[in-house]
């Protein structure tokens, strides 16, 4: 199965910039799609950003309304990184590697905590 660990959350200003890292190890071979999601206290976990890994969607993106323009996805063969520009208020959240294998099982990193103060 696959692990993932995330890393590179922290508190910063509004308008400034951040970069989530998510390490995955193990079945790396059976991901098929990858991608950020966040909660916050009281809300529901919603997804940030997705990108494909396999043919035939294969650096397919998706991304939250909220984030578009702002956040860039993106990977290499070990690491999926979410380049945070701008960040806002409304960004605070505990951010969640998401994998999902060829098989549908799912997986999910701890999180790391992102806060952007008012």
């Amino acid at each position: 199965q696959v692990q993932l660990v995330e890393s590179g959350g922290g508190l910063v200003q509004a308008g400034e910039s951040l970069t989530l890292t998510c390490s995955a190890s193990g079945n790396i071979n059976s991901v098929r799609f990858m991608g950020w999601y966040r909660q916050a206290p009281g809300k529901e976990r919603d997804l940030v950003a997705l990108l494909g890994v396999r043919n035939p969607l294969t650096n397919y993106t998706n991304y939250a309304d909220s984030v578009k323009g702002r956040f860039t996805i993106s990977r290499d063969n070990a690491n999926l990184y979410l380049q945070m520009n701008k960040l806002k208020p409304e960004d605070t959240a505990v951010y969640y590697c998401h994998a999902v294998e060829r098989d549908g099982t799912i997986k999910w990193g701890q999180g790391t905590q992102v806060t952007v103060p008012s």
